[in-house]
């Protein structure tokens, strides 16, 4: 057993692969908020790749984080020198890396490190994987909402900031005071225009305080789109002990991720980037198309499987795939709803990415979980399940299936699995989600009636009636055979 550190990476290179660069030769010119484990497999890894081709190495990157639980994971990667071991997993074959791109992790409270950093010339780019939820947007409306709690304390103390729209406005402010020209801030979050989301943050932090400086942000700063994809589950006792078994390593934290990585993003840098490129990102002049067909296939998907297999106490997201009626259920959901309404999409066929997210989803060495799928709903179906259900029913079209989808989640809400086990909801919404599923018994519209998740697609009158229907099915029947049913065209 080998405790990752700098000092050991010689000792590691027979049981992973390790940097060929030195971390004396990296400087910082990326600042990250939010150094969870898709960072770490993702952006993180795109620059690792670039360093080890010797490139780029002034681009490294100060972590930083304004939760209270982001300080464990600044503790835990201090100790080890800020070095993850990044395991990758194929159906096929598993193989470590270990990545050294982050050279300093700043964690609150210390707010006024943060703002210093942010402040420094050296750092060009503001990047963040914050969660859907970590953006104040109202999700009836998908707009920020300057009423949230924390924009509302932030905007009544613009000098004493603690949200990360805050911070960065502090950052620019104190740059421009400087005569430094404003970093470029990158959202890596899956969020339909994350890069307009995040400007709509930013800049509406500031109106509230500082109309003008908000104006200024419009006008200097830039927000560039962009689509991130890799299917990287939480770590647990099981990442940790493989880590320790498979490959002798003792990492306090390691990431495990499958093999396949996509990046597509507008290149809007103006004072300069990584060659993310050379380490395989695609830069196109619109987004949109790539970020459309993954969030509804891929994190559609993900949603649509979620409360099933979790009314069916299924664990794993490979079990679910395995089982026929969740795979038969996604399949005919993809290609009848969801695949219709994506539009096209440059040089790539529909199907064929679904066929290569079935393989993905089935890949038993990820260990992704169906508590991680389900969390965060409330933030969630908004962005992935309701825009393909909005966009059906303005065409007229059956939304059946995604209907199902909703139901499925109300019931989910109810608290108890078909078996009769207790279910733990990790949302943020949870006790009103709950409240409203209960009352649906009622009278299905009640769940519905959570306008500033369902918007104006609850209150259509065919959804109504075809969600009324699948819950009350689904009640009846059960999930299994709510499942045959609308696989067999009988729902």
């Amino acid at each position: 057993m080998t405790k990752l550190s700098l000092a050991n990476q010689p000792k590691l290179a027979d049981k992973a692969s390790v940097p060929t660069y030195r971390r004396e030769d990296l400087s910082a010119g990326i600042l990250h908020f939010g150094v969870g484990n898709f960072h770490r497999a993702h952006l993180a890894v795109y620059l690792h790749d670039l360093f080890n081709q010797g490139k780029n190495l002034d681009f490294a990157i100060i972590g930083a984080g304004v939760m209270a639980s982001d300080a464990k994971m600044r503790d835990v990667l201090k100790a080890q020198d800020y070095l993850t071991t990044v395991v990758e997993q194929d159906i096929s074959k598993s193989a470590a890396t270990i990545t050294g791109p982050m050279i300093d992790f700043i964690a609150a409270p210390d707010f006024d490190a943060i703002i210093d950093r942010l402040a420094d010339p050296a750092i060009r780019i503001v990047s963040m994987t914050i969660t859907e939820g970590g953006y104040f947007i109202d999700p009836a409306t998908g707009k920020f909402d300057p009423k949230h709690p924390a924009i509302a304390v932030d905007g009544a103390n613009p000098d004493q900031p603690k949200t990360v729209f805050g911070l960065i406005i502090a950052g620019l402010k104190k740059r421009r005071a400087a005569g430094h020209p404003p970093f470029t801030v990158m959202s890596c979050d899956n969020i339909p225009g994350n890069g307009e989301v995040t400007e709509a943050a930013v800049a509406g932090l500031a109106a509230l305080s500082d109309p003008d400086f908000a104006h200024w942000i419009e006008k200097n700063v830039v927000f560039p789109n962009s689509m991130v994809d890799r299917i990287t589950p939480a770590t647990g006792k099981r990442e940790i002990d493989i880590a320790r078994e498979t490959y002798g390593i003792e990492d306090g934290w390691p990431v495990f991720c499958e093999e396949f990585k996509q990046w597509v993003l507008e290149d809007k840098f103006p004072l300069g980037r990584p060659a993310f490129e050379d380490a395989g990102a695609e830069f196109v002049p619109d987004v949109a198309p790539y970020e459309l067909m993954k969030l509804r296939i891929l994190n559609g998907g993900h949603a649509a499987i979620a409360y099933p297999a979790s009314l069916m106490d299924i664990h794993f997201v490979h079990e679910a795939m395995e089982n026929p009626l969740i795979k038969a259920f996604l399949a005919k959901l993809e290609h009848n709803e969801i695949i219709p309404v994506v539009p096209p999409v440059p040089n790539t066929s529909l199907a064929d990415y679904f066929d290569l997210i079935d393989r993905r989803f089935s890949n038993p060495k990820i260990g992704d979980t169906i508590p991680r799928l389900a969390q965060d709903g409330s933030n969630r179906q908004p962005k992935f399940i309701l825009p393909a259900t909005a966009a059906r029913l303005a065409k007229g079209q059956d939304v059946t299936g995604l209907s199902l989808v909703s139901a499925l989640w109300c019931k989910y809400f109810e608290g108890v699995s078909d078996s009769g086990k207790p279910i733990v909801f990790n949302d943020e919404s949870a006790e009103r989600l709950q409240k409203a599923a209960l009352a649906s018994r009622a009278d299905p519209k009640a769940f519905l009636a959570l306008g500033d998740i369902f918007g104006d697609v609850g209150t259509n009158p065919r959804f109504v009636e075809s969600f009324s229907k699948a819950l009350a099915r689904l009640r009846a029947k059960g999930t299994a055979a709510t499942l045959a049913d609308y696989i067999d065209g009988k729902l």
